[in-house]
């Protein structure tokens, strides 16, 4: 009851004054007719405080957001299933979902005739320009009476994710380079001796599945022998992000982070429609995907995708190839780079010597603090370490850009002093 008065309207108060008011002068003025009027409008939003505050709904949820992961720029469709699992019918309910502001308004409905077994579903759509994982709700649920002196609140606890990814566009396609590489326990093998059986068991480790164990090697050996995985050989590419923020210029969407995020997404699709299993690694060396993320379809690139979708701009300072290069040479390596200087070079040339191919996106990010400034030193800089890099301008459409990349020829890196010269060949002038 405490919580319905808590609950009153202007309007419910405006009665209580009245009624409350009325008696007082009818006391004053010895009008009895005058008293009853009062205590019949001071009833009033009491009676219906009560009858409120007693209601029993019991209102059940289910929020759906379709699809969960979408595209910046392209809308999402929430849907609202309520269900009334209480015996107490309820008067008019208000609700109120609420969504964060990037998302757009928060959507408002009125409900009414609300009995035992009811059911209802609503639905709405919101759309964000701005990538990153937004919460759907909580709802609220503001019960009146339909005289609207009372006005209680519930709100749900439940929240829905939404993952708002960056905007891609289609690339064409390149020679991309790079080499196949394996991938789990079955890599190729030199032997001379022993049979096929001998090459596809290893020891046991801990945490291996003991439906693995071979028993006939492991009654040979002595100890506990299982199954190598059988993992299909495949080609690998690590998708390189630099993302620190004194690389880049601009704020907000119109930044030339969020440039260089787009171009990534779009990379990571585009390699995996061509049939690389991707990995993301940031400027920090910390790989924002934590793993290979298999080929196929745009499906399998939806993990890379919330992994960019959640890139924040870092501090560092330098480069960092930890992470980049863990996994053996070989496999592609593409780059999308902010404002490079000759400290990074050393990062970028480890890079390319762990990589069987290395291309690179140079954003102009001068062009982004000054339309006519250009970075005219930085492209020729990553040819000369042997990557194939080509220039992103704020107005360059990266489908251009990424055509362009293709008809680049990489340059050998000159050699250095430590270099050996190669022998002549015999028989060669002297």
């Amino acid at each position: 009851m405490r919580e319905a008065l808590g609950g009153l309207t202007v309007r419910g108060r405006s009665f209580v004054a009245g009624g409350v008011t009325a008696i007082v002068c009818a006391v004053l003025l010895g009008q009895p007719a005058l008293t009853r009027i009062g205590v019949l409008v001071l009833a009033l939003p009491l009676v219906t405080a009560y009858v409120v505050g007693r209601g029993r709904y019991r209102l059940a949820l289910v929020r759906t957001v379709s699809p969960q992961l979408v595209a910046a720029g392209q809308p999402a469709q929430v849907t609202l299933t309520l269900t009334n699992e209480g015996r107490t019918p309820s008067g008019v309910l208000r609700l109120e979902d609420q969504v964060p502001y990037v998302l757009g308004t928060r959507p408002r409905f009125v409900l009414d005739g609300i009995g035992h077994g009811w059911h209802r579903t609503v639905t709405y759509q919101v759309r964000s320009d701005v990538r990153g994982r937004y919460e759907v709700g909580p709802m609220t649920v503001r019960a009146s009476d339909p005289f609207g002196m009372v006005e209680l609140g519930r709100a749900f606890r439940t929240c829905t994710p939404l993952m708002v990814t960056p905007p891609t566009v289609a690339l064409p396609s390149i020679p991309l380079g790079g080499s196949w590489t394996g991938s789990g326990d079955a890599r190729a093998r030199a032997f001379a001796i022993g049979s096929a059986e001998d090459v596809t068991v290893r020891e046991y480790r801990r945490g291996d599945d003991l439906r693995r164990v071979h028993w006939r090697s492991s009654a040979r050996v002595g100890e506990l022998m299982v199954r190598r995985e059988e993992q299909p050989w495949q080609s690998r590419a690590t998708l390189f992000l630099d993302n620190r923020a004194r690389a880049h210029r601009g704020q907000g969407i119109a930044s030339s982070l969020e440039a260089a995020v787009a171009a990534a997404a779009s990379i990571a699709v585009h390699l995996t429609r061509r049939g690389f299993a991707v990995r993301l690694v940031t400027a920090t060396g910390e790989d924002a995907a934590t793993t290979w993320h298999e080929a196929g379809s745009d499906l399998n690139a939806g993990p890379t995708l919330e992994a960019l979708a959640v890139v924040a701009p870092t501090t560092a300072a330098r480069l960092s190839v930890a992470g980049s290069g863990e996994h053996g040479p070989g496999g592609l390596t593409v780059a999308v780079l902010g404002a490079v200087d000759p400290g990074d070079l050393p990062a970028l040339r480890r890079m390319h010597h762990h990589s069987g191919g290395a291309l690179a996106v140079v954003l102009d990010v001068r062009a982004w603090a000054d339309p006519q400034a250009s970075d005219a030193e930085t492209v020729p800089l990553l040819g000369q370490q042997g990557w194939r890099a080509a220039q992103l301008r704020p107005r360059d459409r990266l489908e251009t850009v990424w055509q362009e990349l293709g008809r680049v020829q990489a340059h050998r890196p000159a050699p250095t002093s430590a270099t050996t010269a190669p022998a002549p060949a015999p028989g060669a002038a002297r």
